[in-house]
């Protein structure tokens, strides 16, 4: 299956080495035309709200896909993710929860709160590199369902 690139990828995440490690894989995979990274809660909802600094829809398009940390400064990832559930316009950007623990009740929140994926970021490379490459082909099968 051919992976489909996609426009926009957000990455909030606010660890230079997982930021790092993040754009190595998805570029590696060719899975997106550009990265789009913000470090910290209150920026990601300003980035997907058009505020502040992001107010230039051309500076700050509408991602295909966000990857989300769930702990982060300033507001968590669980709050921004209520907070993009809750807009009628970014509730059907698919939202990937990223974090360093595989916490049933992190899990269980993030699925409540409509998450449509939550990956546990592995420290080796290669690893992480393989649920990169899952999730380009994940995203590939998705829109093919829907287009």
């Amino acid at each position: 299956m051919k992976i489909k690139q996609l426009d926009v990828i957000l990455l909030v995440e606010d660890n230079p080495d997982h930021i790092e490690l993040t754009q190595d894989a998805l570029l590696e995979v060719d899975l997106v035309k550009t990265i789009r990274v913000v470090s910290d809660g209150e920026e990601a909802l300003d980035y997907l709200f058009r505020r502040k600094k992001y107010e230039n829809p051309q500076e700050s398009p509408r991602p295909d896909l966000i990857l989300l940390d769930v702990k982060l400064p300033k507001k968590n990832g669980f709050e921004i993710l209520e907070e993009i559930k809750q807009s009628e316009e970014l509730k059907r950007i698919p939202v990937i929860l990223l974090t360093t623990t595989g916490n049933k009740e992190d899990i269980e929140r993030g699925a409540l709160l409509g998450t449509n994926d939550y990956i546990v970021k592995p420290v080796e490379f290669e690893v992480f590199m393989q649920k990169v490459k899952g999730l380009g082909k994940y995203w590939a099968w998705i829109s093919d369902l829907t287009s």
